[in-house]
Formats: structure tokens, sequence, C-alpha cells
């Protein structure tokens, strides 16, 4: 499914063109490449020597991006990997060293830093509009019904999942947490499976957090709250507040206001309260907007031979901070960072 919203991401940039595809299935192989007018290939190795090919990206399994990704290099590509980088930090570090080895560009898949919204936000924070951040929260209530993981053998599974409503579903919004508060000091939490049956991994965690700056803050993630609610990010500060739910802001409060402040409102504010956007109780309904710009970014990068705005260690963060997370609720003990 999330290689089709590369996919359609690939169709709206103007500085690429999808032009191959891969699967170990040659008929899944052939109906991708039809459905996007592109080269469907079963044999990596030939899929890799296409000869227009610049950019993979790879949609597989998490526990199995350092695998392709070892191929990608050795066959002197650049890549884009869907989040997370991978599932470890050990498989997390071989891809990046891997890559700066062969002098090649990582982008990883966090598309709601790219979002209007976010940015403003990250804008208000560095122009110091909250004042001393003093609560950081990240808020990911959403719903999967038992037919999700049941239907894909390798969700809810330590080895290819890496983990369950944090490493899978929390992890966009723990990226984010993390680009506005700064590194974390250490995570306190506790986790559970909840709501399903045959999964290996939590479908609900919550974790409290103390931020290097001093700050402090709660993850809360799930996937087994009926009906599922949009992913909310929570920032406050000793001169302000701001919530962010999905692409649209919920919460715009400082003591000092802008000039500009009416207008964010008035074109940013979140006007309604579907549901069925931004993957809440399904995971087909989210935008590849953000994707799109994303990868613009990425091209963007290589022309310019500088470094895209989530690399690997970028990318790398959260994973750390979600493993902190786990290590913390297997432990039953708070947890310091870096691991």
């Amino acid at each position: 499914m999330i290689a089709d919203f590369h996919a359609k991401a690939i169709e709206l940039i103007n500085c690429g063109k999808l032009v191959a595809c891969y699967s170990r299935s040659q008929l899944k192989a052939d109906d991708f490449g039809k459905k996007y007018n592109c080269k469907g290939y079963s044999d990596l190795k030939k899929f890799l020597s296409h000869k227009s090919l610049d950019i993979v990206t790879i949609c597989t399994p998490s526990g199995t991006h350092l695998d392709y990704a070892l191929k990608v290099a050795e066959a002197g590509m650049n890549v884009i990997i869907e989040k997370p980088l991978e599932v470890t930090l050990n498989r997390c570090d071989k891809i990046i060293e891997i890559f700066e080895k062969n002098k090649l560009k990582i982008a990883v898949v966090f598309q709601s830093r790219f979002y209007d919204a976010a940015n403003i936000f990250k804008n208000a924070i560095a122009e110091n509009r909250f004042g001393k951040l003093v609560l950081g929260d990240a808020y990911v209530k959403w719903y999967r019904n038992q037919k999700y993981y049941d239907d894909d053998k390798w969700k809810g599974t330590i080895k290819f999942d890496g983990g369950g409503a944090l490493m899978n579903q929390s992890i966009h919004a723990i990226d984010l947490l993390q680009w506005y508060m700064g590194p974390v000091d250490s995570v306190k939490a506790f986790m559970g499976i909840l709501g399903h049956k045959r999964i290996e991994v939590e479908d609900t965690a919550i974790a409290i957090l103390k931020f290097k700056s001093g700050a402090l803050g709660v993850i809360e993630g799930s996937t087994a709250t009926f009906p599922g609610f949009l992913k909310r990010i929570e920032i406050s500060g000793t001169k302000g507040t701001a919530a962010l739910e999905e692409d649209h802001l919920n919460v715009w409060s400082f003591a000092d206001r802008n000039l500009g402040d009416d207008e964010i409102i008035e074109n940013f504010f979140i006007k309604h309260k579907d549901k069925n956007i931004g993957g809440a109780s399904n995971p087909s309904s989210i935008s590849f907007f953000g994707h799109k710009k994303q990868f613009e970014n990425f091209i963007e990068s290589i022309e310019r031979n500088d470094i895209p705005l989530v690399d690997g260690y970028e990318a790398r963060k959260s994973v750390e901070i979600i493993l902190a997370i786990y290590k913390s609720a297997y432990l039953d003990k708070t947890i310091s960072l870096p691991l």
C-alpha cells in the first residue's frame, strides 16, 4: 500500500519520474508497473540495473530495510527509505555507514515535517515565541481492527515490524516532537497488548519524557482506541501554547501576538474533525502531499550536494527514543539516552 503513496507523489513532481518497480512477485510487479506506467521486475539485480534509475525508494517491511539498502548502495544509487530507518540502532547504523562510505545520500520518509502548519510550529519555536519550553506532548490514538494485523503477517511482529503502535504508527508524531523539543534525556514507560490478539508487540503505550532542556513531556500511542483520532502535538511554554492536529493547527495562543497570527489562524486552523484523514482509522487515508515535498527536497539535496531535511542521522533519533521506551517498559525503570 505505501508503495502506491510513493508512486502517486512521484507522479506529481516535475523533477523526477517513476521508471521501474520491483517485487518478489512478477505478477505484482507487472500490475504495479501497468498501474503507474513503469517497468516491473522480480529480479532485484536487473531492477537495479535499469538504465535510467537514479534513486530507489524502499517500501518493504521495516525489518528488511537494511537488506535492500545494502543492495541499493552496492548499485551506487541514492535511497529514500519508508519510516522507520530500521528496527534496531545497529541496523540503522549499518545503513548510515554504508551510504556514507559510498558517498551516497539517504532520506527517510517523515512527511509530516513538510506540512506548512508543522513548519509554522517550528518557526515559532525558533523565534522563541513559546518562551521557555515547559511541556511537549504527542498523542496518537488510532484504531486498527484485528484484520489489519491478520492480513499482513509481518505486522505486529518484532522481527519485521520492530514494534507496534509506537514504531509503526506513532513514529511520525515522535519525530515531530523531538524535532520541536530537542534531545530526550530520559523516559519512563508502560505498554501492553490491550485490544488485539496474535501480535507480539504493543498496541498501547505511554511514556513520560524528560528533555535535555529540562522540559517534560508525554507520548501516548495506540492502535486500539476506537474510532481513531488525528495525531496531535502540543507544545507549551512560559509565553505560549500551540497544538498541531495532523496538518492543521488546533491551538495558537501566545502572550505576545504577531501581525501574522490572524492569517495563520485563518489559513491553517483545522476546519473539520474527519477521523478518516491522516490514517487515524484507515491506513490508506493519508495524504501524499508531504511525500511529494520530501521527494523534491531529496532531489534538490542531490543536485546541490547538501544534506536532506531528514537524513539517516535525523531518522535514527525517533528509533532511539522508541527503543528507550520499550526498554523502560520491559525493565520497569527509567532509561537514559543515548542508549
